[in-house]
């Protein structure tokens, strides 16, 4: 039986190959470039990661948990990191093994569901880094208890979380609040259709009390935020109010 974690996984194989801007592996340049120092990487749309909040590169293991694409992995490696890559997309892995193989370093490269137990030992990983993508999941909590598991004592937990705001409205440039939250298709049919009617995958609104409360109530200690915005582009929505947060989290 499909599940919805198996409709979003098509969705994102589709919409790599419609050119999605979080599809797009980067450039050699930009590889030679990160050897250099030179580098900047995003968990959220417009704000670049603050440097100081990653731990030392040389030698750190790294999971890049539904962050395929072939966009941080290629900068983090390039930097010294051993990576893994774990993402539900094809297409996405796809991407990181190409450019992995055009830049001759190594990755190892997972395909998986974040909704199940993630297939890691206990204290694995030295630092996670996680772009929004709990909106496609329906229960956030077990994405952090199994950061926490998985995180080395004194390792970091990055990530990036949609604040839900955006889930009230079906049309950004129009702003008319249409949807009450939280968002969740799986308990009302007509959202579910629409959805699928706009090729959207299944996704889901959560609050804060589930992104950040959810980290701390997994153990992680929040040591800093920064609100983001959506691009211009997409609607009209980014001129009254942030819809990103970005988080770094630390397993003490």
């Amino acid at each position: 039986m499909e599940t919805y974690t198996d409709i979003n996984a098509k969705a994102w194989d589709k919409w790599v190959d419609d050119g999605i801007e979080w599809g797009i592996p980067i450039s050699n340049e930009a590889f030679i470039n990160a050897r250099k120092g030179e580098w900047g990487v995003y968990l959220t749309p417009t704000k670049f990661v603050p440097k100081e909040w990653f731990l030392p590169f040389e030698g750190a293991s790294l999971l890049g948990l539904a962050s395929g694409g072939g966009q941080q992995m290629p900068i983090f490696s390039a930097l010294g990191a051993n990576c893994t890559i774990f993402d539900n997309s094809d297409k996405q892995l796809e991407s990181e093994r190409m450019v992995a193989e055009r830049e001759n370093y190594s990755i190892n490269i997972i395909k998986g569901d974040m909704t199940k137990p993630l297939p890691f030992e206990d204290n694995s990983f030295d630092m996670i880094f996680h772009p929004v993508s709990n909106c496609y999941i329906e229960d956030v909590q077990h994405v952090w208890n199994e950061c926490y598991r998985i995180l080395k004592k004194g390792g970091v937990l990055l990530s990036g979380l949609d604040n839900g705001i955006g889930f009230l409205f079906d049309d950004y440039d129009k702003l008319i609040v249409e949807n009450r939250l939280p968002f969740n298709p799986l308990k009302d049919p007509k959202l579910y259709d629409k959805l699928m009617a706009e090729d959207g995958g299944v996704q889901f609104s959560h609050s804060l009390e589930e992104q950040i409360g959810g980290q701390l109530k997994a153990g992680l200690c929040l040591t800093d935020l920064m609100d983001d915005y959506d691009r211009p582009g997409f609607g009209r929505l980014h001129e009254f109010t942030p819809t990103y947060i970005l988080t770094r989290a630390i397993k003490w």
